[in-house]
């Protein structure tokens, strides 16, 4: 490939109700709600009449989000999954902007298990459950991490190849560092 998009232009998920949607990205998480698009499209066989809604992130990409008119489109593309640490958007913010979506998380009386906090080692994260179950984690890298990217990079297939050969020895060397102090 000769070049690599440029960034993420927006992620998009259903939603059964726009309005907690809306307040929680932005009242809660202070993403701008930056555009509200109402569109009928034939898609898929039929037309379908659809709201969706966009909040701003620092890079221009955004969060999107659907919602259906008809019960039946909705009930069709909008089955949410069972919430799983293991399948959620990852932010990338500074330690202003973690320190402020915790107090906003806190201030909003979300508590555990609908968010927590997580040490890698190589970044901090703070996890909270939105309103349609969907994990959003907001990452703060360990300034030292970025000094291995480049190794880290060179060594990905053979890291791969030796976990698919049932190698599943920890690589993570910042919790190598933990344990040992």
């Amino acid at each position: 490939m000769a070049k690599l998009p440029s960034r993420l232009h927006h992620t998009a998920f259903v939603t059964e109700d726009l309005e907690a949607t809306r307040a929680f990205y932005e009242d809660v998480i202070g993403l701008p709600l930056s555009a509200c698009w109402t569109e009928i499209d034939h898609l898929f066989g039929k037309d379908r009449t659809y709201c969706h809604l966009f909040f701003d992130l620092g890079d221009g990409s955004s969060l999107a989000f659907f919602s259906f008119a008809d019960p039946e489109d909705q009930a069709e593309f909008g089955p949410p999954l069972p919430p799983s640490p293991f399948r959620h958007i990852a932010l990338n913010v500074d330690d202003e902007f973690q320190a402020d979506v915790e107090r906003r998380i806190k201030d909003a009386g979300i508590q555990p298990p609908k968010t927590y906090v997580l040490e890698h080692g190589y970044c901090r994260s703070v996890y909270v459950e939105d309103p349609n179950g969907m994990i959003v984690e907001f990452c703060r890298d360990d300034p030292r991490a970025a000094d291995g990217a480049e190794e880290r990079k060179a060594k990905a297939h053979a890291e791969l190849k030796r976990w698919l050969d049932g190698d599943h020895t920890n690589n993570n060397t910042f919790r190598h560092d933990e344990e040992a102090a």
